[in-house]
């Protein structure tokens, strides 16, 4: 066991702690990049690590009613079947450095995926906000919301979910909960999250299952993806309803476009450039953006108001 991985690991499980995003599209590229880890090798023990971390979130939403167990149940028909089918499309691509280098590329792709639905996402919180502000838009409802469940979408999203799991072990909390926004944008943000969240337990299970057998499921590095992991969740948890979540997302977003650009082969000067750009272009767009919805452009002004007697 690597201490300085289970140093890592922890602080990336502060992260899913606080955002409920981002383990395996954390995890997987730092065990890739800076661990030295085949790919293959890297997705197989992070998915059974997964495994283990995954039903803990699960049942204090379960607790909560924050569940719809109705759209659990589709997006599992899809879902469970096509993880394993992911792990044997990983196979069959080929043994050694062929199928690490697809496996790099799919899990780079799914990385760029990813923290474009973290974009999109705050986006659509932003304009809901400015809508019910105006009164253009009624104030989701306090209670579980009834929602009509769409089931061949359902099942199409779980599907695709489930093949990119399989493959890259990313996607079961930043892919398909952004498919949930745009399917049922009625379901309130703690829904989405536990419902989400309870959905890739058996999603994880079946992809951690198939990389066991036919994967390169390696214990040593589990143990200690699981010694540094599951405590930083729950303390990432703890924080979480004090840490300020729209800098942690912005953080995470940035974090996976720099990992998907070295994955996908970017040089190394031409990753910094863009990520120099982003990080000077990104916040002066997002202000603009806020101004356009009539919101200050920075969210701590949006809150001074309220402080004043």
């Amino acid at each position: 066991m690597d201490p300085l991985l289970v140093a890592a690991t922890f602080f990336i499980g502060i992260v899913v702690g606080l955002t409920g995003m981002g383990g395996g599209a954390l995890m997987t590229p730092v065990l890739v990049l800076f661990f030295g880890i085949p790919p293959l090798t890297a997705v197989s023990s992070d998915l059974v690590a997964s495994a283990v971390m995954k039903p803990v979130g699960s049942v204090v939403h379960l607790r909560r009613g924050t569940v719809n167990l109705q759209l659990v149940k589709w997006l599992c028909v899809g879902s469970v079947p096509m993880a394993f089918v992911g792990v044997l499309i990983a196979r069959a691509l080929g043994d050694g450095q062929e199928v690490q280098d697809v496996i790099q590329v799919a899990l780079g792709v799914a990385l760029l995926v990813a923290a474009t639905g973290l974009v999109v996402r705050a986006y659509v919180r932003l304009a809901e906000r400015a809508r019910k502000r105006d009164g253009r838009a009624a104030p989701l409802p306090q209670d579980r919301p009834e929602v009509v469940v769409r089931k061949l979408p359902t099942i199409a999203v779980g599907m695709v979910g489930g093949v990119v799991v399989g493959m890259t072990s990313v996607g079961s909390g930043s892919l398909i909960i952004i498919a949930l926004m745009a399917l049922y944008p009625a379901l309130k943000a703690s829904s989405l999250v536990g419902t989400d969240l309870v959905q890739a337990v058996p999603l994880v299970v079946s992809a951690a299952l198939g990389h066991v057998l036919f994967g390169d499921f390696q214990l040593d590095l589990t143990t200690s993806l699981l010694l540094g992991s599951v405590p930083g969740v729950y303390v990432g948890a703890r924080l979480s309803s004090r840490a300020p979540g729209g800098i942690v997302r912005r953080a995470l977003a940035f974090v996976l476009l720099a990992s998907a650009l070295k994955l996908l082969g970017v040089p190394t000067v031409t990753t910094g450039v863009v990520l120099v750009v982003v990080a000077l272009v990104a916040p002066l767009v997002w202000m603009q953006v806020r101004r356009r919805h009539g919101l200050p452009a920075l969210a701590s002004r949006e809150r001074r108001p309220a402080e004043v007697p």
